[in-house]
């Protein structure tokens, strides 16, 4: 298939600052004899904070900095081994040591990369791979570790009536976390805006907690309320007072901070186990969500969709703190 040479693409022009600018760049070339596959990207999405990703985490070696690192596009090219040959529609959370995807052209490898859900449009698919995958190694992997990932059936047996309560539950990860913890059987609590409470209601929260106007540390104190696990996806004061709502022997797991470093004093709990990590992209663990959101088990949420030059526009509705979903840049837009 023949390419043009040069691409759209979104760049941050330093790590020490969170501009971004749109340029024109050479498409990518896979490495020769590698996993790497050249994609058409379709559409792309940002993550909450990413901006901020390359001064408080610098990549392990230099590279562009462009964002958004859940893609949905085409195969172009790929090694003669892969499943994923050319004209396959895939879609990815690609790893953050390469450059992300807001660009025309973009480079992944096999263990990134998983079907796209059949019946859903790359805007859709998108929303998903992130989020999901995060929400799916928080309850699948973390949260109660064992020897090897659990299974879903493995997992119904652990999680079935466990109460849970996310932190951000309209959030991209907490609407995740909501549906497959409510999927394997708990018993959901989620915090957010009275403006979501409906939205979250609809995902499986049994009970919405506005975090404007509910004292966790008082709720958690009648009779009932405590849970087993707390699911943070906010972190610093939400992360400290969601400390008071966890059992003797539960878990407090946060994928914004390590959570003992904000528990509160006073806190008397015994037994608690604290958890924090960094999300790595598995096709298997995407190939599975697949499965699930082609079942209609499970659903991501957009807010919003984009073409690629309102990129301003687009981050400062990110950063606002107030999306349902995800934010989504469309390219067909572009073309």
């Amino acid at each position: 298939m023949a390419l043009k040479t040069t691409m759209q693409t979104l760049v941050q022009k330093t790590a020490a600052s969170t501009t971004l600018t749109l340029i024109n760049s050479p498409i990518p070339s896979p490495t020769p004899n590698s996993d790497e596959h050249l994609i058409q990207i379709k559409a792309c999405s940002p993550c909450s904070g990413e901006l901020l990703w390359p001064k408080n985490f610098p990549p392990p070696t230099e590279r562009p900095l462009i964002p958004c690192p859940d893609m949905a596009g085409i195969v172009i090219s790929a090694p003669a081994d892969s499943p994923f040959q050319p004209g396959a529609e895939v879609y990815s959370r690609t790893n953050y040591i390469r450059p992300g995807n807001a660009r025309e052209y973009s480079i992944a490898v096999t263990e990134e990369l998983a079907r796209k859900p059949k019946g859903l449009s790359f805007v859709q698919a998108v929303s998903i791979p992130l989020s999901a995958m995060t929400a799916w190694q928080i309850l699948f992997v973390h949260a109660f570790p064992t020897e090897q990932e659990m299974g879903i059936e493995e997992a119904k047996a652990v999680w079935k009536g466990k109460r849970v309560l996310v932190t951000a539950a309209s959030g991209g990860v907490g609407m995740w976390v909501v549906q497959l913890a409510r999927m394997l059987g708990a018993e959901v609590i989620g915090t957010c805006g009275s403006g979501n409470a409906n939205l979250v209601r609809d995902l499986g929260v049994g009970e919405v907690l506005d975090y404007r106007k509910v004292d966790l540390k008082e709720w958690a104190g009648q009779d009932g309320n405590a849970v087993d696990v707390v699911v943070d996806c906010v972190g610093r004061q939400a992360l400290a007072d969601a400390w008071w709502t966890v059992k003797d022997g539960g878990v407090v797991l946060s994928i914004y901070q390590p959570p003992r470093g904000v528990c509160p004093a006073g806190f008397e709990g015994t037994g608690v186990r604290d958890v924090f990590f960094v999300m790595q992209p598995v096709s298997r663990q995407l190939e599975e969500i697949t499965r699930l959101a082609e079942a209609g088990l499970c659903r991501g949420i957009v807010d919003s969709v984009w073409p690629l030059e309102q990129f301003e526009e687009a981050f400062k509705r990110l950063d606002g703190g107030h999306a349902k979903g995800k934010i989504v840049f469309d390219l067909e837009l572009n073309r």
